[in-house]
């Protein structure tokens, strides 16, 4: 296999921004881009595990079409926005964070009780806007690990406590990936590539650690297949 070329320059790119990376490799033999670049993404998004809100329980409601007293937002946004929370589970969980609040203004993740189990990447998360000083604002919401999205459908209601509503959850600490295949030289020779691929994660692992994860997932599969053609 010596005529496929193997790319010889393969770098790393950290950006201003600590979510955001990006992978260079070139160059690739006509075709490899998009292959190499296709295969790394689908893994990336697919792949890398993580952690999310898969239930919640509002003080004061009964379903999720239900307005929250003392509160702006109703269920159904409160929901979108803890979606949004990016967390590391210290433990193989699930467990409960608790958030109690009084006083007009807005409510983040930083007003959750946590614990040593679990730690906020994004505690500036804006939850819900209190607008009745009268009236407090609480919630338990049930974090736990997996991967790929998850629909509420799919959950079990079974030991759950009454009022709590399980949530659709996106456990995947990658939250996109875009690739592009540029021609370069090598030589006299024009239609080599040079794959791009631009990862950009929830800040609960870096772009490098996933990058990491996910060719270690696509080595693995290789080598079963390496193993048994042997």
């Amino acid at each position: 296999m010596d005529h496929i070329l193997l790319p010889s320059t393969i770098e790393f790119k950290d950006t201003d921004n600590p979510k955001i990376g990006i992978l260079v490799l070139s160059p690739c033999h006509q075709g490899y881009g998009t292959t190499l670049g296709n295969a790394l993404r689908r893994v990336l998004l697919s792949s890398i595990p993580g952690a999310a809100v898969e239930a919640v329980k509002i003080d004061g409601v009964d379903h999720e079409f239900s307005a929250i007293p003392g509160t702006l937002e109703d269920v159904v946004q409160v929901i979108l926005n803890l979606k949004q929370l990016a967390v590391i589970l210290h433990t193989d969980g699930p467990i409960k964070l608790s958030l109690k609040k009084k006083g007009v203004g807005d409510v983040t993740a930083a007003d959750f009780e946590t614990n040593a189990d679990v730690q906020i990447i994004n505690p500036e998360l804006k939850i819900a806007t209190i607008t009745d000083a009268k009236i407090p604002f609480g919630i338990e919401v049930i974090i736990g690990k997996g991967m790929g999205y998850v629909t509420a459908a799919e959950k079990s209601s079974k030991n759950l406590d009454l009022g709590t509503m399980l949530m659709d959850s996106f456990y995947s600490a990658v939250r996109d990936v875009g690739y592009d295949v540029e021609n370069t030289r090598v030589g006299d020779i024009t239609d080599y590539e040079k794959l791009v691929v631009t990862i950009e994660t929830n800040g609960t692992i870096t772009p490098r650690e996933a990058v990491n994860q996910a060719t270690e997932i696509l080595m693995k599969h290789f080598t079963s297949i390496l193993e048994t053609t042997k």
